[in-house]
């Protein structure tokens, strides 16, 4: 609990560079590399490959982790009800292929009945401390259940626990109430540490976003940043610059 009021924030006013502070001339780009050390300007021409957003992405995620970024891989998903009401939330990105991004939640969760009702989502991945972001957005579908099992396996002991534990999204008495239903759980199986196999919940598994559009952001001085944007359309991706 607070002991006293906190001063307010001077949010219209709260800056945070990107790059130098000196407007280059026309042509020159920006004298001063932002904080991803890189002086050249974002372009077009970095995407390349199938798909064409692929290599980059994978560039800027281990640059992301090389640069002791706390959790790469989290990313902002939004996804609608049936209402159309959005809602965002982070979770962790647990694949990226040429087929899209997986990540695994419970079906019954609110991220899930969302994407039952209405399965079309889209992820940020915030980079801020490297003035970076990647979007995604697209259609979403299930994993099969050989692949919602493959990272079962490898996900810790306790965090099968948990997972299989909670009825995510509903509410719950309180916070002793929810440390019981695990405790429980781990005595049925024999421990928290060791003991028998835990099966996969049959509320629970993975999903893959198939990017149609993908965006990367690079920060730029006095907010003039660096949007590239790619869009699947007929069997073929389109990439443009977008003014920022």
């Amino acid at each position: 609990m607070l002991e006293k009021p906190l001063d307010p924030i001077d949010l219209p006013n709260m800056r945070v560079g990107y790059g130098g502070g000196i407007p280059p001339n026309i042509g020159e780009g920006d004298r001063a590399a932002g904080a991803d050390g890189i002086r050249e300007n974002l372009d077009a021409s970095w995407l390349r490959g199938d798909p064409p957003w692929l290599d980059l992405f994978s560039v800027w995620l281990k640059e992301a982790l090389d640069a002791r970024i706390a959790e790469p891989n989290a990313m902002v998903l939004g996804t609608a009800d049936a209402d159309g009401r959005p809602s965002t939330r982070t979770v962790l990105c647990k694949g990226v292929d040429a087929n899209g991004v997986v990540f695994f939640t419970g079906y019954e969760s609110d991220k899930g009945r969302h994407l039952a009702d209405n399965p079309y989502a889209s992820v940020t991945f915030p980079w801020i401390a490297l003035e970076r972001q990647v979007h995604f957005r697209g259609p979403v579908e299930h994993l099969s259940a050989e692949e919602t099992q493959a990272y079962w396996e490898l996900r810790p002991r306790g965090s099968q626990l948990s997972a299989a534990a909670s009825d995510q999204s509903r509410p719950i008495g309180s916070r002793l109430e929810l440390e019981q239903k695990a405790a429980d759980l781990a005595d049925r199986y024999g421990g928290f540490d060791a003991g028998d196999e835990i099966p996969v919940p049959s509320d629970w598994g993975g999903y893959r976003i198939e990017p149609v559009e993908v965006e990367f952001w690079q920060g730029r001085a006095n907010r003039l940043h660096n949007r590239v944007r790619l869009t699947h359309v007929d069997h073929e991706w389109r990439i443009e610059r977008l003014q920022p």
